[in-house]
């Protein structure tokens, strides 16, 4: 193989891969899959999508090989081939907001409120528990808090939050997280719990955002 030959061959291979992160919902899918395996009808609800073009996203994503699946009994499960994509998306959301101030105007406004919503950030969140007058809620579906959770977090799912917040402490503060710092459950599950007189902040992070800061430490 000739130097030329072997550049194109390298370079070709890097974007078949990057290609794959191109496609909203393709980036999408992937953020949804690094919280758990999924089977393809929950990925089409989750996404807004027919099962026919969630389907053809996840063929793309298979021949990239950044997805495996499974079968069981009837479903098809998706997931990572990798945990190192968690890392990719990650770097793709801070080079972003980066580059592009106005994702990060958006998400803040989105997401916090205009600040009407106190958040507390991820390296907070240790003194917040060591006091011992907080809880922390992962209000995620209950499939993505047992496949991975921050310690001392309790489930309630935002869908079961009004069935179950009476279980909630009021003479503690309720720290409220979900997917991440794009994820609009926490805010809802803050935005209720304050109206039922709780104490309520937002977690500006989620379990990988965890993950990373105790792998630096």
């Amino acid at each position: 193989m000739k130097h030329r030959e072997f550049k194109d061959f390298i370079y070709s291979h890097f974007t078949k891969v990057s290609k794959a992160f191109s496609s909203p919902k393709r980036f999408e899918l992937l953020d949804l899959l690094s919280q758990s395996p999924k089977t393809v009808e929950v990925l089409a609800k989750e996404t807004t999508m027919s099962v026919a073009n969630t389907s053809k996203h996840l063929q793309s994503l298979l021949e990239s090989k950044l997805v495996t699946f499974k079968k069981e009994k009837n479903y098809v499960i998706y997931e990572l081939a990798d945990e190192s994509i968690d890392s990719i998306l990650s770097s793709i959301k801070v080079l972003t907001e980066k580059q592009m101030i106005e994702v990060k105007h958006t998400r803040v406004d989105y997401i916090s409120k205009a600040s009407e919503i106190e958040a507390i950030s991820i390296e907070d969140l240790s003194s917040y528990l060591e006091q011992n007058n907080s809880q922390l809620i992962d209000v995620r579906p209950k499939r993505e808090y047992e496949a991975e959770h921050i310690p001392r977090s309790k489930s309630i799912p935002i869908t079961e939050l009004k069935a179950m917040f009476a279980s909630l402490p009021k003479d503690k503060t309720i720290i409220a997280y979900c997917r991440g710092p794009y994820c609009i459950y926490a805010t809802e599950a803050t935005e209720f719990l304050k109206e039922q007189g709780y104490t309520a902040y937002l977690l500006e992070a989620g379990v990988h955002e965890w993950k990373q800061l105790n792998q630096l430490n």
